[in-house]
């Protein structure tokens, strides 16, 4: 609509015009070389205005002539830019493809049309990644740094690089050179943070904390968290030796994270040390509330030193009033019932856990009740031997990794806050089936079981008349008797053979004499129906474990006539 009325006003103002210079008319006199030229002014004007479009033409078309050989050139250097961007273009896709030859054709096809392109470099520099050429990558990396679009790049590939090889101090050095030039790269400050705690640089990791909340490349919750850490971190390197600064920094932490248990167990154990009671068990408690602990219960319990276990009992009452069923709460007011003698209440109280399946923690604690209470070596024992295949309890856990002992950074990624208290992904012990050699590892004289037979020691025969631990009375049962009695051995007691005969009541039996080495797999092969060497049927091998609480061998019975034999492994 703009247009229409902008092209009606032109029409209008040129119709005015003419009908101006119609009612105004004139003449024109132009007298040059000699030339005397008279015309009206309507025709001198249009004459000029002619003029005006002839020149212009000509100023076209001479331009046009004199700028043909660059007008070449320019389309030329498009066409060819435009190949390079699409070189790179398809090298990008080959690379994301995982394609190295692919990608190789088209940064050369790039670096041939294209050379002086940013995105070109980066082909170059990620094909050469992608063929594992590190040289050439950290080359084109190096070429980035020239131009000052692509700096902060090649920054990074050249800190990756240093890192994949191991060159830590390169590594910092490229990271602190990214971030003086941008300070707010995510990546540099994240790096410089890593570099300070993996160095146990606890205040130039809170400076890079802060640094990083500043710029608002963390969120605060999480900035505060970290800082928390860090001055647990400091306060536990800084308890031995300064202790006055190792307490400021707990309580700091505490009051940034008043549930990040470190701190707080510190923080209260040393408050206790100094004689301020009620702050110390008014700090556990928060934390307590917060998130429950072992190590925190300990330290709440330990508040006042010199106390009674009925004392200590009562706290660990207030401990489970303050977070009712909590299992932490339970084990430790189960572990001061224990030291106060108190085994009824224990065992209340350690009740709930046993329905639910009991956990290693709770195995231990039973077999110390066991123990204080009724002093049973046996049922001690069967809880040992349960807390082996029992589930883990929480521990302290980070990238696979458990631990007995909280630590502010991951030894194995390098995380700042990675180990969180959790029961580790492997919680269940060892199958039921291997119950007997669970139990044969409490007792280093206990054979191993059949099915690690060949690490078992070989059987012996020994008289009736030996006694040896752990050791197992078999009858061995020939299946047929021999075609032919052997001979008897010289200087040998004689032997009375056993009769298959119920009806017939036999003589006592000799005692075999000791062999002087140990039947061959041959020979102790079960119902194999051949005799055994020296007239005696085969043995039957069969490797036993006993129970913690079991006694020990018992003769067997007399029922049998036939002979006797004792193996142990």
């Amino acid at each position: 609509m703009v247009r229409v009325l902008t092209y009606l006003l032109v029409i209008a103002a040129l119709a005015a015009g003419a009908v101006w210079l119609a009612d105004r008319p004139g003449e024109v006199s132009v007298l040059w070389q000699g030339y005397r030229i008279e015309t009206s002014v309507a025709i001198a004007a249009i004459g000029v205005i002619l003029l005006a479009f002839l020149a212009l033409v000509v100023w076209a078309v001479l331009r046009f002539v004199l700028g043909l050989p660059s007008a070449f050139s320019f389309a030329s250097r498009a066409r060819r830019r435009a190949r390079g961007f699409e070189a790179v273009s398809r090298g990008m896709v080959a690379i994301g493809a995982g394609d190295p030859i692919a990608a190789g054709r088209h940064a050369h096809d790039a670096r041939k049309f294209a050379a002086e392109e940013p995105l070109t470099l980066l082909l170059e520099a990620q094909t050469a990644q992608l063929s594992g050429d590190r040289g050439r990558a950290e080359a084109a990396f190096k070429a980035m740094l020239d131009k000052p679009e692509t700096r902060v790049l090649g920054l990074r590939g050249l800190f990756v690089e240093a890192r994949r090889r191991g060159d830590m101090a390169a590594a910092r050095a490229f990271a602190d050179e990214a971030v003086r030039r941008s300070p707010s790269l995510a990546w540099a400050n994240d790096a410089l943070l890593d570099f300070h705690t993996g160095a146990g640089d606890w205040q130039a990791a809170r400076t890079a904390v802060e640094r990083r909340a500043a710029l608002r490349l963390a969120d605060k919750a999480e900035a505060k968290r970290q800082r928390a850490v860090l001055l647990a971190a400091e306060a536990l390197e800084a308890k031995g030796r300064e202790p006055e600064k190792a307490l400021a920094a707990a309580l700091e932490a505490v009051k940034l994270a008043p549930g990040l248990t470190p701190a707080a167990a510190l923080a209260g154990r040393m408050l206790s040390e100094r004689g301020d009671i009620k702050k110390a068990a008014r700090l556990l408690e928060t934390a307590w509330k917060e998130a429950s602990h072992p190590d925190i219960a300990a330290a709440y319990l330990d508040v006042r030193p010199g106390d009674s276990a009925r004392d200590r009992l009562a706290r660990a009452e207030t401990l489970t009033k303050l977070r009712p069923a909590d299992p932490e709460g339970v084990l430790a007011l189960a572990g001061a019932a224990i030291h106060a003698q108190d085994f009824a209440r224990a065992r209340a109280t350690l009740k709930p856990l046993l329905a639910g399946g009991a956990s290693v923690r709770v195995c231990l604690l039973m077999a110390e009740l066991e123990e204080a209470e009724h002093g049973a070596a046996g049922r001690v024992r069967e809880w040992l031997a349960r807390a082996t295949r029992a589930p883990r309890d929480a521990a302290w856990v980070a990238d696979g990794l458990v631990s007995d002992h909280w630590l502010p950074v991951s030894p194995i990624s390098g995380r700042l806050d990675a180990f969180v208290w959790t029961v580790p992904p492997a919680t269940l012990g060892r199958p039921a089936a291997d119950l007997d050699d669970v139990l044969a590892d409490l007792d280093e004289s206990a054979p191993l079981l059949e099915g690690r037979a060949e690490t078992a020691a070989p059987v012996e025969v020994v008289p009736e008349t030996a006694s040896a631990p752990n050791a197992t009375v078999i009858e061995a049962v020939p299946v047929a008797p021999a075609p032919a009695p052997p001979q008897p051995t010289p200087g040998a007691k004689p032997e009375i053979k056993a009769e298959a005969k119920p009806e017939t009541k036999p003589e006592p039996v000799a005692e075999p004499k000791p062999e002087p080495a140990a039947a061959t797999p041959a020979e102790a092969a079960p119902n194999s129906g051949k005799p055994a060497a020296q007239g005696r049927p085969a043995p039957v091998v069969f490797p036993v474990a006993h129970a913690p609480d079991d006694p020990g061998p018992e003769q067997a019975p007399p029922e049998e006539p036939k002979g006797r034999f004792r193996l142990f492994g």
